[in-house]
């Protein structure tokens, strides 16, 4: 069983804190932390869990710490944890700046503890179905669209949606980015509340991202075009569908339907198809297998590296738009 510290109660802090609680027994939790004690307090009583009013004490009696305080301060704990030799999970993105990723990185070299990055959409019940479906893509297109909240707006939306994107394609391209572009507007707040960029690979690869936290309705859909197949990815509603082109053997049903692909080429089967999704709950899965991860499993999915390469390129994105 692994002794955790949480740091930070915030909305999604609780949803940690109550997922931990169920997590018996993978973690026991030694304690909570947050710069508001009164709140702080409040939740440890009401969860049954106590308090710690300095984290430094909180972090010297765990064995790893789950960060989900504002971004500006996980390179400090995160930073703090690795050198007392404490594993660490800390909620995308995993810095405030690539520099302090960076630093992270080369810290991992001295102190090679378990560090997983919260790209939650990774363990999505979606995602998990599709991802074996998904063979070299060419183009790829994401709507993340979200209804305007005041929670977040203090960052770029690239940041505070678009990234989770960014982490998706990048583990599923697997090949260098060579060229970025990207326009944005600031409507409500003062950094960019909807923004598109334009991704190409090494591998000619091209994904095509929009993202906005202003729009009149949720979404987030992904959808990957590839050789003779397209597989659209709802992240929002836990739905897949596969839509592909088949060779057409013999008369076709009269239900089937046949695209004639002009003269000289034989026509093929175009078929839709709904594969079965088994539901889960992401953030779940992805504590799970960070405990699974410190007794001595396979390694995480979302590692230090890949949460370093998904804010680079979000920065990357940020600097085409200033």
């Amino acid at each position: 069983m692994v002794k955790i510290g949480l740091f930070g109660i915030g909305h999604l802090g609780k949803i940690h804190l109550r997922i931990l609680k169920g997590l018996n027994p993978y973690f026991e939790i030694v304690g909570i932390f947050d710069v508001d004690v009164v709140e702080g307090q409040r939740v440890a009583e009401e969860h049954g869990v106590p308090f710690f009013e300095d984290a430094g004490e909180l972090l010297q009696q765990v064995d790893a710490i789950d960060i989900v305080i504002p971004t500006p301060f996980h390179f400090e704990w995160a930073k703090a944890a690795m050198q007392n030799k404490k594993h660490v999970f800390v909620e995308k993105p995993i810095t405030q700046t690539v520099e302090e990723s960076r630093e992270l990185m080369h810290l991992l070299q001295e102190y090679p503890v378990v560090f997983q990055v919260g790209h939650v959409e990774r363990f999505n019940p979606a995602f998990v179905a599709a991802r074996p479906l998904l063979k070299s893509p060419e183009f790829i297109e994401t709507h993340r669209l979200a209804q305007f909240n005041p929670r977040g707006t203090d960052v770029p939306v690239v940041l505070d949606l678009m990234i989770h994107d960014l982490d998706i394609i990048l583990h599923v391209v697997q090949s260098p980015v060579v060229s970025v572009s990207a326009s944005g507007v600031a409507v409500v707040s003062k950094s960019h509340d909807i923004t598109n960029a334009r991704l190409v690979f090494e591998n000619g690869t091209v994904a095509n991202l929009t993202a906005s936290r202003i729009s009149l309705k949720n979404m987030r859909k992904s959808r990957f075009f590839q050789r003779d197949a397209y597989v659209g990815v709802d992240f929002l509603n836990k739905s897949i569908e596969v839509v592909r082109l088949e060779a057409l053997n013999g008369t076709p049903d009269p239900y089937d339907m046949v695209l004639d692909l002009g003269e000289g080429k034989p026509s093929k089967k175009l078929s839709i198809e709904s594969p079965p999704i088994y539901p889960t709950n992401a953030i779940e899965e992805e504590l799970k297998e960070f405990a699974q991860a410190i007794g001595g499993g396979a390694p995480v999915s979302v590692d230090l590296k890949a949460g370093h390469q998904a804010l680079d390129l979000a920065y990357r994105i940020l600097d085409m738009l200033s």
